[in-house]
């Protein structure tokens, strides 16, 4: 019977060594043991080969119902786990369109789908939106930013400027290489290497009042990120006329301030908060006062949020509240705002 272990044990190396499949090692032992078999059963007793090989078919019998009762055992343990547990989870396909979604968007969206808030639906509602950002600097650089990576499906952006070396040290869109670029097309292609299923439009020209109402009528949206009056005021004056949101920041040295001017929704607009502007040796510019490089960061970012909450109609917007972060002392407080009856743009 040794002999016959041996024999058996020779050939399973030489199939290893030969490359051979384990099914087809043990059809060669498999076979072995029938030839085995088949001597202990016709030969007659005595006979040399028989008792080289045991001798007798009791053991071989004992043993090959050993074996049927080890398979028999691990194929119903096999079909009890895979009944309990799939050995491998299935990751469901993306289909190449669901809905509004082209392949890969759901995946790039999931932690947003997932938030109750915001969901299926939430997202879908960014994706159809539309939103202008006025000034590729230091606030629409992080604004813009995020708002292409959140999925915002169309996202304007008007700027004159061009990159200069003194921007990069808070704006965040523009790199070394774009310095003497319209800061437009250097935002778009930030934007662009962030997210490619979003349509974006660069407008490389200053917002006046001939353009700004026709401009305006092309979106659902429209942040402020620009540091001189003249611009802000207009850009109220625009979104009021077309009933539009405007999402304003602001920043000054240490400290940044956001807020979202809605009138249609019983908000006041941002000139009834700052009825005229004020003199500049009391709001002077980032460039004569200095400006913290993170801080357009934490403001401009934080526009985005209100941006996504506006679209999606998650939480509650910044609508007659002012938040105000001082980096400098790590503090922020709010102030309830209120339309001033006596506005000459929205009238309260």
């Amino acid at each position: 019977m040794m002999l016959v272990l041996l024999i058996a044990a020779g050939l399973w190396g030489l199939g290893h060594f030969m490359g051979a499949t384990k099914r087809a090692r043990w059809g060669m032992i498999g076979a072995l043991y029938t030839v085995v078999l088949l001597e202990q059963s016709l030969l007659p007793g005595g006979h040399p080969l028989r008792e080289a090989t045991g001798g007798s078919p009791a053991p071989w019998l004992l043993l090959g119902g050993f074996a049927v009762l080890a398979l028999i055992y691990a194929r119903g343990l096999s079909w009890l786990k895979a009944r309990a547990q799939p050995a491998e989870p299935v990751e469901p396909a993306i289909p190449a369109k669901v809905g509004a979604f082209e392949a890969g968007e759901l995946e790039r969206y999931a932690r947003h789908i997932v938030l109750r808030e915001l969901g299926g639906p939430g997202q879908k509602r960014l994706k159809e939106a539309k939103v202008l950002v006025v000034g590729a600097g230091g606030l629409g650089s992080p604004a813009l930013l995020y708002l292409a990576a959140a999925g915002v499906g169309t996202i304007g952006v008007i700027d004159g400027d061009e990159v200069d070396n003194s921007n990069l040290q808070r704006q965040i869109a523009h790199r070394e290489e774009d310095i003497g670029e319209p800061k437009v097309f250097s935002a778009v292609r930030a934007m662009s290497a962030r997210n490619p299923f979003i349509t974006l439009k660069p407008y490389h020209r200053e917002l006046t009042e001939e353009i700004a109402a026709e401009l305006f009528s092309d979106y659902d949206l429209v942040l402020d990120g620009t540091d001189n009056f003249d611009t802000r005021y207009l850009v109220n004056r625009i979104a009021v006329a077309t009933g539009i949101p405007l999402v304003s920041g602001a920043l000054s040295q240490w400290e940044g301030q956001l807020s979202v001017f809605d009138p249609a929704h019983d908000a006041p607009c941002y000139q009834c908060i700052f009825p005229a502007a004020p003199a500049p040796e009391l709001a002077p510019s980032c460039a004569a006062a200095g400006v913290l490089g993170p801080l357009p960061g934490v403001v401009g970012t934080m526009m985005a949020v209100e941006a996504v909450k506006l679209l999606s109609g998650a939480g509650e917007p910044l609508r007659g509240r002012m938040f105000i972060y001082d980096a400098l002392y790590g503090e922020t407080r709010q102030i309830a705002l209120k339309p001033r009856a006596d506005c000459p743009v929205c009238g309260g």
